[in-house]
């Protein structure tokens, strides 16, 4: 069941370079993505799906030297926008118009979006873009233990290198989290024999009826 994918899955230290993750979990993984909820359905970042080994080598000096990132067959790179614009708002309507048909309250929903996000600061629509961003991130994670694919997600990194690296400014993008998909080691890596530790229910959930 999923629960018991949820508990096999965690933070794999030591990736085997020699088992690589088929290309088609990696779809479905990069599907659930796609699917994932965003605020207004706007869904304001992109998704680098990084096979190519010279860009993993790359990224791996300006992430901690974390191995996963080249011992991992995938590198998946959540970028998120530097901020919302009327031009990325109306391209969300004329999907929305070509998949649902115009309306006046979709007109009116997204005219009033607009008025509350372009007035803000750049900073604080690039915050709530990352908040859309790590929703996705989840569903990542969730669609990778039910897939039986070992995954690490990653903010040990510099930002401005890894958008450098992959030329993200020209694009209005800003990288926000990594996630190496890979097999797991099953000799060498210290966090593999150690039983997950979660808070038990009690001290993290309270109940409101």
């Amino acid at each position: 069941m999923f629960l018991d994918k949820l508990n096999w899955r965690y933070a794999a230290k030591k990736m085997d370079p020699a088992k690589p993750v088929p290309e088609d979990k990696v779809a479905r993984i990069v599907e659930a993505v796609r699917m994932a909820p965003t605020s207004s359905g706007v869904q304001p970042f992109e998704l680098f799906v990084i096979r190519n080994t010279a860009l993993r080598e790359a990224i791996r000096p300006v992430a901690w030297d974390q191995a996963q990132i080249t011992d991992g067959s995938h590198l998946l790179v959540f970028a998120a926008w530097d901020n919302y614009t009327e031009a990325r708002i109306d391209a969300v309507v004329e999907q929305m118009v070509a998949e649902r048909g115009d309306s006046d309250m979709l007109q009116g929903y997204f005219a009033n979006l607009k008025e509350m996000l372009l007035p803000r600061s750049a900073e604080v629509n690039h915050a709530h873009a990352s908040h859309q961003a790590y929703i996705a991130l989840g569903f990542a994670l969730a669609a990778a233990a039910e897939l039986g694919v070992d995954s690490t997600p990653m903010e040990g990194f510099d930002p401005d290198q890894v958008d450098e690296i992959l030329d993200l400014k020209s694009k209005g993008l800003r990288s926000k989290v990594l996630l190496p998909l890979g097999t797991r080691a099953e000799e060498g890596d210290w966090l593999l024999p150690m039983p997950k530790v979660r808070k038990t229910k009690a001290a993290l959930v309270t109940e409101v009826d």
